[in-house]
């Protein structure tokens, strides 16, 4: 029975290959990355005794260092397990939970019919090839010369020529005993209603073979050689082979690339895949030698060839012209993706300078200025914040609330919720960065020439504790109080202490996960060090211990933060974020502080509103600027209150009473 590549792609995306390989192997736990979903075992094709067997679930691939075996799901159950290739998809669609496709006639008459178009396919682009080396082909060869490509590199995109007639294709593929119906499905002549006699698509164009992944020729793209053709580019019809949303030029060769890329230095990760306008700008490239770049087919990047590039690389580059246009298109690309994103899965922008494309960066000076444009990609958070804050004054509350509600609105569009989550903190922190900075820049000072016997304070010196952060109008009075003077920012150990809990005592996150999981820590090395602890506990499930968090934390490159953690929650006496806490203890003592961080959290961003409220009232209210001044002084108290609150709970901070079930005394 055959089975459709469709079918197949679907259940090798659907089952990790570790899942498979899994049943005959035991994970090496100092080599393998399960948050990257990149493992490393003893080959089990052949007696070794370090691990040089090599399986990533991205890739849906496993490879042998010693051996050299390699293949995908199916090939590693018929080569091991000694199945046959039904009995090895059937094991792998139980395990994906998909049924068998009943056998159909009609799909295996497809399947035969989609070979047979490919070996039509073949054969036009050797005639394409031979045409653009034949002295007909004269002109094209020129233009290709003119344009820098050497005779390697058109041979290596297999390019060609299809001369101005309306049959040379046709008759060559009728010569050679072709029917007329397979040359019509291939969508090589133009034929149909009003068409009394079918003739070449194709005419007059040099010709670029659009391959699928699988290498087979499945398309073309023509450029023409007549300035006023009416099309300058011109892709194959829609047929059986092609659809051009769902394919992305130079895809074979720059996954090869990337693959490659990825495995040098010893590196699991995949390297950059790189997305640029056309057929001209990747075979530039890939003569200046940047070999992982793909093209969408003439026009804009459809969520189809975002998801191939993602099979390739977690954040592949999306390089636009610098003009009007290309800006467009990117921002148009950036709201295309941000539904689509997840933890590990992004993209990012790269900006020609304007008036210039790749070709044109390259054909100079080689691949350096076009490295430097890719160094200073932007990530698509940037992306949207430029885009909706560049160029634009919020010079009134109203203009500040309109910039706010767009980017909430933008940004719930994104279906993953950890992810979706951090985006909002990230936009937050840029609007009160950008509000800030609009207030030290005087624009939104109250009080500008109206006086109101009131004057501008603006806290400065060290940050920290002991200061009063942002920008505030207040009295002389004010000015000179405790209120000022003494706020007291969130400390960082109250964070320490949230994270350190939960990798001491794992389980407690399985059995409240709905509120720990979802902290927001502020420090970002911590927001980087929490979300590999949730990938490792959620995968480990109840065998979850901390000496294997610890261990998997330490593999991922936290070992120093987590013993900065440590020593700092030992030297603070906080002995229930540690591990010789008992659970239930540490238990009372986490949801103690989570409630204190969240309302402190809460506290804070009224603070954060006030002060802009504050800052934006006119000089001409007082009884206004008055209410807001005691508001804050009210949420400031607040804060002290709950960090008088925490110094004497009960237990936080020395020994709770039981390390283990065995009870001590206070100490």
């Amino acid at each position: 029975m055959r089975f459709s590549d469709t079918f197949l792609d679907e259940i090798r995306d659907r089952v990790p290959i570790s899942s498979v390989v899994a049943r005959r192997v035991t994970w090496d736990r100092k080599k393998t990355n399960v948050s990257r979903g990149d493992y490393w075992a003893c080959c089990p094709f052949h007696g070794e005794k370090s691990p040089s067997f090599h399986c990533e679930d991205r890739k849906g691939r496993y490879h042998c260092f010693g051996c050299g075996v390699s293949g995908d799901h199916f090939r590693f159950l018929t080569e091991l397990e000694g199945l046959n290739f039904p009995e090895a998809v059937q094991q792998i669609a139980d395990m994906a939970g998909i049924s068998m496709p009943a056998p159909d006639v009609q799909a295996q008459k497809r399947e035969q019919q989609r070979t047979t178009l490919q070996d039509v396919m073949e054969m036009a682009t050797l005639f394409f090839q031979e045409q653009l080396q034949a002295p007909i082909g004269a002109k094209a060869r020129a233009y290709l010369r003119d344009r820098g490509l050497t005779a390697k590199t058109i041979e290596t995109f297999r390019l060609g020529f299809a001369a101005d007639s309306r049959n040379a294709l046709k008759e060559h593929l009728a010569n050679k005993g072709v029917p007329k119906d397979l040359i019509e499905a291939c969508g090589l002549v133009r034929h149909g209603e009003g068409i009394s006699v079918s003739y070449d698509y194709f005419r007059d164009r040099i010709m670029f073979p659009i391959l699928s992944v699988r290498e087979k020729v499945i398309a073309f793209g023509g450029r023409a050689m007549a300035p006023d053709a009416p099309a300058k580019y011109m892709n194959s019809p829609e047929t059986e082979l092609f659809h051009k949303g769902s394919v992305l030029y130079n895809h074979a060769r720059a996954r090869q690339s990337a693959q490659m890329a990825g495995r040098q230095g010893g590196r699991a990760e995949p390297g950059d895949v790189i997305a640029v306008e056309g057929y001209m700008d990747v075979i530039a490239l890939y003569q200046a030698g940047v070999e992982n770049a793909v093209a969408p087919l003439g026009t804009a990047l459809t969520e189809n060839q975002l998801e191939l590039m993602w099979r390739m690389t977690p954040q592949p580059i999306l390089c636009f012209d610098g003009d009007g246009a290309g800006i467009r298109a990117a921002n148009r690309a950036a709201d295309m993706a941000l539904p689509h994103i997840k933890p590990g899965r992004s993209v990012k922008f790269a900006m020609l300078p304007d008036g210039k494309d790749p070709d044109d960066l390259v054909k100079q000076e080689g691949r350096a200025p076009f490295d430097r444009v890719l160094a200073e990609a932007k990530p698509l958070a940037t992306m949207i914040w430029q885009r909706e804050s560049t160029g634009a004054t919020f010079d009134t509350p109203e203009r500040r609330a309109e910039l706010e509600a767009r980017l909430k609105q933008i940004v719930s569009v994104i279906a993953d919720e950890n992810v979706r989550r951090y985006y909002q903190q990230h936009m937050r922190e840029q609007l009160n960065t950008l509000f800030r900075g609009s207030d030290r820049r005087g624009g939104f000072e109250p009080g500008r020439g109206g006086g109101g016997g009131r004057q501008n304070f603006r806290g400065g010196g060290q940050q920290g504790r002991g200061e009063f952060r942002g920008s505030v109008a207040v009295s002389d009075r004010l000015a000179k109080s405790g209120l000022v003077r003494g706020h007291v920012e969130l400390p960082a150990l109250r964070e320490v202490v949230l994270a350190l809990t939960v990798v001491n005592h794992p389980l407690l996150l399985l059995d409240q996960y709905d509120d720990v999981s979802t902290v927001e820590f502020e420090n970002r090395d911590l927001q980087r060090f929490w979300a590999c602890v949730l990938a490792i506990i959620t995968k480990a499930g109840t065998r979850a211990t901390p000496a294997l968090v610890r261990e998997q934390l330490e593999e991922n490159g936290f070992a120093d933060l987590l013993r900065s953690m440590t020593v700092q929650v030992r030297n603070a006496r906080l002995w229930t974020a540690t591990e010789e806490a008992d659970m239930q203890d540490a238990l009372q003592a986490y949801m103690q502080t989570l409630a204190l961080y969240l309302r402190n959290k809460e506290l804070r961003w009224q603070k954060i509103e006030l002060e802009r409220e504050i800052a934006e009232t006119p000089g001409d209210e007082p009884e206004r600027g008055d209410a807001l001044l005691r508001a804050l002084s009210e949420v400031h108290n607040e804060i002290l209150r709950l960090e008088n609150q925490e110094a004497i709970i009960d237990g936080f901070g020395v020994m709770s009473g039981r390390i283990k079930g065995a009870a001590v005394g206070h100490g």
